[in-house]
């Protein structure tokens, strides 16, 4: 190979790499001078006693994990689209936040609600606001809300299985009027008139179903959102905080209100004082 840069006199000692510190055991308690300390052995833990340890593990992972909740709606009438949401996340019975934006601007035409994960939705929608863009810079126009919610079906459907918990619902404005469609973690992709997702969905869609006429101003459509978002959080104990809602039409989209549900049940139920049935008085002198 050549001549080389060390002396014939000068050796080199031979070396080892420790890589001690990459191992993912450690050594038993005791010191090194301990006999039955044997650093090249890794600790082990007793097995549960069961017939069927595969079926023992997904029940013991079903048992620790949290249970989620939400309430979100959105419909389609003559003005464009309606929007709600509550803004309570939950972890089991623990709620975690009263405060959380469950309603995602993708861009100034299209919005889109978050159900199931939080992590996930808010993910996905930051990566689905980023491809709109990029789609629009390419081709010199705003993608159909038609084109974003395929978009997302398809990212979803390629990650199906492994563990995303994502119902959505994208709503927009393009060129050819307003679009909702109903996205989730499977692929599923559904256009309609109206959705709610979310453990509350029962209690609003009986509102919603009740109330809801295409030919609806404005204001009728926000109160009617309103007030299946506030039905929905008082059934529903996963549900809770703010009644955010949002209009999109042809100019964008626009948040209308955002009300306490602990103010809106006084709203919907004013406090009637009850009658007094007999009042103390003093008695007559004898």
């Amino acid at each position: 190979m050549g001549d080389s840069k060390f002396p014939s006199h000068c050796k080199l000692p031979n070396m080892k790499l420790d890589t001690s510190g990459l191992e993912t055991f450690a050594p038993r308690p005791g010191g090194l001078d301990d006999p039955l300390c044997d650093i090249s052995v890794a600790p082990s833990f007793d097995l549960p006693s069961c017939a069927d340890f595969d079926g023992f593990q997904k029940s013991a992972v079903q048992m620790v994990k949290p249970a989620k909740g939400t309430t979100t709606l959105a419909f389609v009438f003559k003005e464009g689209v309606i929007v709600a949401a509550d803004s309570r996340a939950s972890m089991g019975g623990y709620i975690s936040s009263q405060t959380v934006k469950k309603i995602i601007e993708i861009n100034p035409y299209m919005i889109g609600t978050m159900a199931g994960g939080a992590a996930d939705c808010q993910f996905w929608h930051r990566n689905l606001g980023i491809k709109c863009r990029l789609h629009e810079l390419a081709n010199k126009r705003r993608i159909s809300v038609t084109g974003a919610s395929k978009l997302l079906a398809n990212i979803l459907y390629s990650y199906r299985g492994m563990g995303l918990s994502v119902g959505t619902m994208i709503a927009g404005w393009d060129e050819t009027g307003p679009g909702l469609y109903y996205v989730d973690s499977e692929g599923g992709r559904l256009k309609g008139k109206r959705f709610s997702v979310g453990s509350g969905s029962p209690y609003a869609y009986g509102v919603l179903d009740n109330g809801y006429r295409h030919e609806m101003s404005i204001e009728e459509a926000a109160e009617l959102a309103r007030r299946a978002i506030y039905h929905a959080t008082f059934r529903d104990g996963a549900s809770g905080g703010v009644a955010s809602v949002y209009y999109v039409g042809p100019d964008g989209w626009k948040k209308l209100s955002g009300d306490d549900v602990g103010e809106l049940h006084y709203r919907y139920y004013p406090v009637v004082p009850a009658p007094v049935e007999q009042e103390m008085a003093d008695a007559p002198p004898a």
